[in-house]
């Protein structure tokens, strides 16, 4: 059966959808010993070479939690030589990270060789919630500055969706179901509370926990059935999760 090409690759570890149309796009993708075009399909007979690497269909995809430290960036390499989410990782082919957390933020970031799964958290028709403590400026909160928030408001690239928030001492739990550039932090900043600090303590059904700054450890069926089916976590755990985040982060 065919498969447009970009999810082939995609399927195939070796980028994201997204990135592997930028290949494609670069004339590094070949199909059968012809520089293949954006748009294109493939077949499983077909041989697909990336930079003249043979490309399988098949691969056992593995995904990672990291625990992103502030200032360090959300990206394969940086040519300035700052230090970046994969460093730990060079020995991963195909790794590659779900969206993105700014390099002044911190906390919960998937790292992974699957372009399906990366579709899946980032493209806003899945929704699927991140959750965001943020420590923020201008005093407390209130209540119809998070009504607004909540309503969603009006940044220089559109409204924002409708959000959830939270009061935490004098900061904000955040819930998001889009993944704009900063969003969080422009949404505060545009009533007035600019961020201080910001981690982000959940995506999905997948929870931080007990993870150190700079840790990670790579997640099995259980983790990513949690993270993709956050509603059928059982009751318990979920509430103990929750309670452990409060513990933590206040």
């Amino acid at each position: 059966m065919a498969e447009r090409l970009q999810k082939y690759l995609a399927r195939s570890g070796v980028a994201s959808r997204r990135a592997a149309e930028d290949l494609i796009s670069a004339g590094r993708v070949s199909v059968n010993g012809q520089v293949a075009t954006l748009g294109g399909s493939v077949e499983e007979s077909d041989v697909v070479r990336l930079d003249g690497t043979l490309v399988g269909g098949h691969v056992q995809h593995v995904t990672y939690m990291l625990y992103k430290r502030r200032g360090d960036l959300s990206t394969a390499q940086d040519e300035r030589g700052r230090p970046t989410v994969l460093d730990g990782f060079r020995d991963v082919p195909g790794l590659h990270p779900v969206g993105r957390l700014d390099r002044d933020s911190e906390g919960l970031l998937l790292l992974t060789t699957d372009g399906d799964l990366t579709l899946n958290l980032t493209h806003p028709r899945y929704g699927h919630e991140k959750v965001y403590r943020a420590w923020i400026g201008g005093g407390l909160a209130s209540d119809e500055t998070l009504d607004d928030l909540e309503d969603g408001i009006d940044l220089e690239d559109g409204k924002t969706s409708p959000a959830q928030l939270h009061r935490a001492g004098l900061g904000l739990y955040v819930t998001l179901t889009e993944g704009r550039n900063r969003q969080v932090r422009r949404m505060l900043e545009a009533v007035g509370h600019p961020v201080t600090r910001l981690v982000r303590v959940r995506v999905g059904g997948l929870w931080l926990e007990d993870l150190k700054p700079g840790e990670s450890r790579q997640l099995d069926e259980r983790d990513l059935h949690d993270l993709l089916n956050p509603g059928l976590v059982p009751q318990n755990v979920w509430a103990r999760r929750a309670e452990l985040t409060r513990e933590r982060w206040g």
